[in-house]
């Protein structure tokens, strides 16, 4: 395959975050190609993986090692190098979008205070991949990364984010998909909805949709549905109904204002509750309404 021509010509001295295939090798952008091609090396999180990459497009680069057990060591050294010999290098994860719960972030940390261009070559990326075929509301949503490995850490995490507002994706492991799931029922209830999506991209990509028990049952009779890679998305929390604290509070800001009649009806119609109850509640505040 020939490699195209870049759009935009290649910097140097600079650092190139480039997003890579999550699975299949021709989701590939062609200026992610082109910038593979023209940079002086490459900078893997595995160097083996990444040469399949390279190889598989016929590109040849020098690859350097960055990873978690090593980045901080060498990132002012390495950016160093970029900078006095005016190199471009990318930096490439094994897979996605470089950062993404994956080395480089003291790398593009450094590159920054050495006052190194660093410039985004986006493209594949599970995070929003598993977002938009999951079905759940896709306007508003937090990425949480992988939960803690330990049971007790990882219900804590999921106990706090259970009247999250946006819909939650997290990155999982194979080995811990089915405890995660139990996790989610205990601490967010059996009937919230998830999309748990296997194997993005490949040959047997898998997406379970439903309530978490459900999905869960749909994993346990797939004699594949502990195997690949995962990605979960969980749907927002379900609207908390308003207590009478609330709307008493919002009636009595808005007696100085508004006569009672009035209030009633502002507040039904902000708080989205119902009007006899606001209606009962603005009765019992007599010494609030100058009318009553």
């Amino acid at each position: 395959m020939q490699i195209p021509d870049s759009s935009v010509p290649i910097e140097r001295p600079c650092l190139y975050l480039v997003a890579t295939p999550i699975g299949n090798l021709a989701d590939v952008t062609l200026r992610a190609l082109a910038t593979l091609a023209a940079c002086d090396l490459v900078l893997a999180e595995d160097t083996r993986m990444t040469r399949r990459l390279l190889d598989h497009y016929a590109i040849d680069k020098p690859l350097t090692a960055v990873h978690e057990h090593n980045e901080r060591d060498i990132a002012t050294r390495l950016v160093r190098r970029l900078v006095d010999d005016r190199l471009a290098a990318a930096l490439v994860s094994d897979a996605g979008t470089p950062l993404i719960s994956d080395p480089g972030y003291p790398l593009m940390q450094a590159a920054l205070e050495a006052a190194l261009p660093v410039r985004a070559v986006p493209g594949p990326s599970s995070v929003l991949a598993a977002l938009c075929v999951s079905g759940l509301p896709s306007d508003r949503f937090a990425f949480e990364g992988f939960l803690p490995t330990k049971d007790q850490a990882a219900r804590t995490a999921l106990a706090a984010r259970a009247q999250e507002e946006r819909t939650l994706v997290f990155f999982e492991a194979p080995r811990r998909i089915k405890r995660t799931l139990a996790l989610l029922q205990d601490t967010l209830g059996s009937t919230r909805r998830v999309a748990v999506a296997r194997e993005l991209t490949k040959l047997h990509e898998q997406v379970y949709r439903g309530e978490v028990a459900a999905v869960a049952a749909m994993i346990d009779d797939d004699a594949y549905g502990s195997t690949g890679e995962f990605v979960i998305v969980v749907a927002p929390a379900p609207p908390q109904p308003l207590g009478e604290t609330q709307i008493r509070t919002m009636l009595t800001a808005l007696a100085p204002h508004l006569p009672r009649s009035r209030a009633v009806e502002v507040t039904t119609s902000v708080l989205g509750c119902p009007r006899n109850e606001v209606y009962r509640i603005a009765l019992s505040l007599t010494e609030a309404f100058a009318d009553g």
